[in-house]
């Protein structure tokens, strides 16, 4: 986006305003300013916050997501007809139904619940970095949202769906290797392998001294034509874990998470693929990694050609329970998505989640070992629908798995790599 389309966006903004883009064929989003970022609403530098906590706040009034829950909680037990098919409110619920029809899955693979929203509206967070939550004198706006955001969480069903063994990949796709940027490009979900030297991932500064580094490489060596590779920021998932798990953003420590994210998702969309890509360029904003030196304009030419943001997500030891699991970019690739807006301080970030449909393909590594890093794509700068755009994911609950089995125990980087 050149400089005079800056200017001319709406209300007289001068910040950074990514080029509204669909992939071809794709439908609009569910997303506020039909679909226009948040950036275009920028006040004296403040990336559109102040129009996004108006517009989350308008929404909280708006009744609409309680109104979904409030039907969710008055339906008679059981199934619940939606117009994507019978869903359920709970995991069991849903796992019972799935052996009722006998719905079974292809060898390596499962059927089992995975969590849809059933809400096609945008929706809103506050991150709980931002200061709103410690304004004396918004304490009655902060208990309003907090319930707000409680309830966001609840217009969500248990769909019953099928996971293919991504080893496998080329007795679904013929002579397409799950360890291949080809798998890539046509999925949006890929494989690599990693003996990697870090040998405390709970010490942020090793991973950020030993493993970024290791990823970056994986990446230029995975990726042919990948000029640069920037590793931006990572997080640590154990369940059991009994160590501090305290957060410390200044000190680039994510801490150890202790649930797993069990709603299908993306990070990125259209606008916070090249959103979070230029402020790590120019701004070095939440960068764990490489610092980053770029002008506007050498961010202009960087970003005029290909980039992509890839998640990797390597287990210290094999995964027994809590798989991460991933979906295949052509069995969504003409549905919309739904966007959630995270509000920050200093920008709003956007995810996106998406209703559930039965043809979504998708994939897990059973047992993954500790060196295979899975690898699920976020962004893509092509539009023309020659490659994915993204995959989206989520966490599971493996009910083929012992009741002992140890939960997931892994690190997730956030990269970008440019062409």
């Amino acid at each position: 986006m050149d400089r005079a389309q800056v200017n001319d966006a709406p209300n007289g903004a001068t910040a950074y305003v990514p080029p509204y883009q669909l992939t071809e064929g794709q439908p609009a989003p569910f997303a506020a300013n039909a679909g226009l970022s948040y950036m275009a609403f920028d006040r004296d530098g403040d990336a559109g916050t102040a129009e996004a906590m108006k517009d989350a706040f308008a929404e909280v009034a708006s009744g609409d997501s309680q109104a979904v829950v409030e039907m969710l909680k008055t339906a008679p037990p059981g199934a619940i007809e939606t117009k994507w098919g019978p869903a359920f409110r709970t995991y069991e619920e849903c796992l019972a139904y799935i052996h009722e029809q006998d719905i079974q899955a292809p060898e390596g693979g499962l059927a089992l619940p995975l969590r849809y929203t059933i809400f096609e509206k945008p929706s809103y967070t506050i991150v709980p970095s931002n200061a709103f939550w410690r304004d004396p004198g918004r304490k009655d706006d902060a208990k309003t949202f907090r319930k707000y955001e409680r309830e966001l969480g609840r217009p969500c069903l248990y769909f019953p769906q099928i996971m293919r063994d991504a080893r496998r990949m080329e007795e679904y796709y013929a002579g397409l290797s799950p360890d291949s940027p080809e798998c890539m490009d046509r999925l949006g979900v890929s494989l690599a392998h990693l003996e990697s030297k870090c040998r405390n991932f709970y010490d942020a500064a090793e991973v950020e001294r030993v493993f970024y580094p290791e990823i970056e490489k994986l990446l230029l060596d995975f990726f042919p034509g990948a000029t640069d590779a920037l590793v931006y920021n990572h997080d640590v998932f154990n369940k059991d874990y009994e160590g501090d798990r305290t957060e410390d953003q200044d000190n680039k420590n994510p801490g150890v998470a202790g649930g797993y994210a069990n709603l299908v998702h993306n990070d990125l969309n259209d606008n916070s693929g090249r959103v979070r890509c230029r402020e790590l360029l120019t701004k070095n904003l939440r960068n764990f990694g490489r610092m980053q030196h770029y002008t506007e304009a050498e961010a202009d030419e960087k970003m005029s050609r290909r980039f992509m943001s890839i998640n990797l997500a390597k287990p210290m030891e094999t995964v027994g329970q809590y798989p991460f699991v991933l979906c295949a970019w052509p069995s969504f690739a003409d549905q919309a998505y739904i966007t959630n807006y995270r509000i920050y301080d200093d920008r709003v970030g956007e995810t996106t989640r998406f209703t559930y449909r039965p043809e979504h393909e998708w994939y897990w590594f059973p047992q993954q070992k500790s060196n295979e890093v899975s690898m699920l794509k976020c962004y893509d700068s092509v539009t023309d629908g020659s490659v994915s755009r993204w995959s989206f994911h989520t966490a599971c609950v493996d009910p083929t798995a012992p009741e002992d089995a140890p939960c997931r125990k892994n690190v997730v980087v956030r990269s970008f790599v440019f062409f």
